[in-house]
């Protein structure tokens, strides 16, 4: 027989909901995760371009500092399950890691997959039931939560509870299950929503440049994002690509983080195309190209510096002919050319739609939750877990590291509560 009540309910089956589910199982908890996907982790899927950046190797305060807003609210959690914890988590579930550049820590097989199936296999062993099924409302009793709603209108079944924690993510890459309707459930029970809005994105820009040069990855270039005012807002080096919109990329995904004043600030992205040569050593090589290669054309003789579809581009913010011969280029043509080779600048006129971003930065209203179990201070019973929460951070697996910080603190909450009929705090 079908069973209609269980004593906690998760809903949204990503890295907090999975994270959620196996520590309160773990902890004894009758616990259920509900997901809408056919299967769980369909987000973890595409993170860290398919290989997982499943956390950070450093320390708390390290991930703090990555957090742009709201680190306070995290302190708890982070404390509590710092990455060496999530390192050691996924060791014993039998998912080897590595470390790479910038302490990224991916799985050594580098498959997402793998992440997900560890995770999956936990929930089996543990027995926990995952449902197929789409959650749409939340039901309360006297300022309690009391089951949940699933299916659509004609359809509806429900499943009765005595808590539930909601990890349902924010409203970014929608297909991957991420529509927002955890936003509302919150909503509609009395929470404040910060207005979602996208956080490692793209970035459109007005210039004709871009889509001129749409497809071009350049890669060991720095990029620096400058303010209005001339304020150095993000610096780093790595790899971006012009699109047909603006520009993307793994640099310019984790700029767009630091860029979040858009209505009231502008933006103009610098690229050093040749962040391993200074001023002097290029103009060196410069002079050596133009000597040896006299009597070709610019937009040829180019070829050794820059790539094909940036060639004309970066010839005609010079000035300089595409068949000027390389022997009558000018001194203050070729100070110009080394000019845009150190300074390649971009306007950008805002973030791509929230739908696109990586990370949906918004969500509940961290001051209505309780910073070491993740409880809600309006509805008794109820625990919120990874982005839907108002926080949010730059690239480099701290956006996973805080889902598994808050979905074990969520998942602690849970069981707590159940047991001892108390606020939700760990032990």
């Amino acid at each position: 027989m079908t069973r209609t009540r269980y004593d906690l309910i998760v809903v949204g089956g990503g890295a907090a909901g999975m994270m959620a589910a196996i520590t309160a199982a773990r902890l004894g908890t009758d616990v259920c995760l509900v997901e809408r996907n056919p299967k769980v982790g369909r987000k973890l899927y595409i993170t860290g371009k398919g290989r997982c950046n499943v956390t950070n190797h450093c320390s708390p305060q390290e991930v703090l500092s990555a957090v742009p807003r709201n680190g306070k609210f995290l302190y708890s959690a982070l404390e509590r399950t710092p990455p060496a914890w999530v390192e050691e988590f996924f060791t014993g579930l039998g998912v080897p890691l590595k470390v790479e550049r910038g302490n990224r820590v991916f799985p050594v097989s580098d498959r997402a997959a793998d992440v997900i199936d560890a995770l999956f296999r936990e929930l089996q062993r543990l027995k926990v039931p995952v449902l197929q099924e789409r959650v749409s409302a939340l039901n309360c009793r006297d300022g309690a939560v009391c089951g949940v709603e699933m299916g659509v209108e004609k359809a509806r079944t429900g499943l009765a509870c005595k808590a539930v924690i909601l990890a349902t993510g924010g409203v970014s890459y929608p297909a991957t299950g991420s529509t927002g309707d955890g936003l509302e459930m919150a909503r509609a029970l009395g929470h404040t929503i910060v207005e979602p809005r996208p956080s490692l994105v793209p970035l459109e820009s007005p210039e004709d440049v871009c889509p001129r040069m749409q497809g071009l990855a350049l890669k060991n270039v720095l990029l620096t994002v400058k303010n209005q005012k001339g304020k150095v807002v993000f610096r780093e080096q790595g790899e971006l690509l012009f699109t047909h919109f603006g520009l993307s990329g793994p640099l310019v995904l984790s700029a767009s983080a630091h860029m979040r004043k858009f209505e009231a600030d502008r933006y103009r992205c610098h690229i050093d195309l040749k962040p391993a040569l200074d001023e002097a050593t290029l103009d060196a090589r410069l002079v050596r190209e133009l000597t040896q290669g006299a009597n070709r054309d610019m937009d040829n003789l180019m070829g050794a510096l820059l790539p094909r579809l940036m060639i004309p581009v970066a010839l005609e913010r010079a000035g300089i002919p595409g068949d000027r011969k390389a022997h009558d280029l000018t001194r203050g043509e070729r100070r110009r050319l080394l000019e845009v080779l150190k300074d390649f600048p971009v306007d950008v006129s805002g973030p791509r739609p929230v739908a696109e971003a990586i990370v949906t930065a918004g969500g509940v209203k961290v001051g209505e939750v309780d910073p070491r179990t993740m409880a809600s201070k309006k509805v008794k019973g109820l625990f919120f877990a990874g982005e839907l929460l108002d926080v949010d951070a730059y690239t480099g697996g701290f956006n996973l590291q805080i889902a598994w910080a808050t979905g074990r603190a969520a998942g602690e909450g849970g069981a707590a509560f159940l047991r001892d009929g108390a606020d939700g705090r760990p032990s």
